[in-house]
């Protein structure tokens, strides 16, 4: 498969999604489209083999420290943010749902010490509930079907340990814009969830990135559990 242009692969990804969730299966397009890709990263829309530009900046601005706390990274992809909190000393744990992410991820990454599984979100392992210092989310809840957003929510917020922190990378909307395509944006009243799940936010920045000629609205927020 040749490379295509990004809103190509935006689109094969909706299409993706939505042929997955017609046949009752919300989740089973991750990894057909880690599978369709053959290997090529440029034909997955999130996989930069970079970190995320966002989180840097929030932990360059935050002076994002280890202090030697474990840390998880939900949705991990190709591991790029996990390979960024490596270097910054944390003791990684990291996981998709999809196992074509999770073996590529290995393969790249196999001379680092991260602990990469495969893994559904909302069936985690139970020895990872409250379990992590610092658990990092980047587009993870974004591209799931909306009814599942109070349980994908209240998942995440599950791996915080007392006194540990969250952060969220997300698109953002208005409370009273209607998403109307995937990625479907969060709004301040859908973040609202995480302190519903005994969290407290500490942190929110809103960023806007040229995207295809329009400009696109994200959030970066943290929270920590008392």
């Amino acid at each position: 498969m040749s490379e295509t242009p990004e809103f190509d692969k935006r689109a094969r990804a909706r299409e993706l999604a939505a042929e997955f969730e017609a046949l009752g299966d919300a989740l089973g397009w991750f990894e057909a489209l880690y599978k369709e890709s053959g290997g090529n990263n440029e034909l997955v829309p999130w996989a930069d083999l970079e970190p995320n530009r966002f989180f840097d900046g929030w932990a360059k601005r935050t002076g994002l420290k280890a202090e030697g706390r474990k840390a998880l990274v939900v949705g991990c992809g190709l591991g790029d943010d996990a390979v960024y909190l490596d270097d910054l000393g944390f003791d990684v744990t990291a996981f998709d749902i999809s196992p074509t992410a999770i073996e590529w991820a290995r393969k790249l990454h196999k001379e680092r010490k991260i602990q990469f599984e495969v893994a559904d979100l909302l069936q985690p392992f139970r020895g990872w509930l409250g379990a992590f210092d610092f658990v990092l989310e980047v587009y993870t809840i974004q591209p799931l079907p909306l009814e599942m957003r109070p349980k994908v929510i209240e998942a995440i917020a599950s791996f915080v340990a007392p006194k540990g922190e969250l952060v969220v990378v997300c698109r953002g909307r208005d409370d009273d814009d209607e998403p109307d395509v995937m990625p479907w944006p969060l709004s301040k009243n859908d973040l609202s969830r995480f302190e519903k799940n005994g969290l407290v936010e500490t942190g929110f920045d809103e960023v806007f990135e040229d995207e295809d000629g329009d400009p696109v609205r994200r959030f970066v927020v943290s929270y920590r559990r008392p």
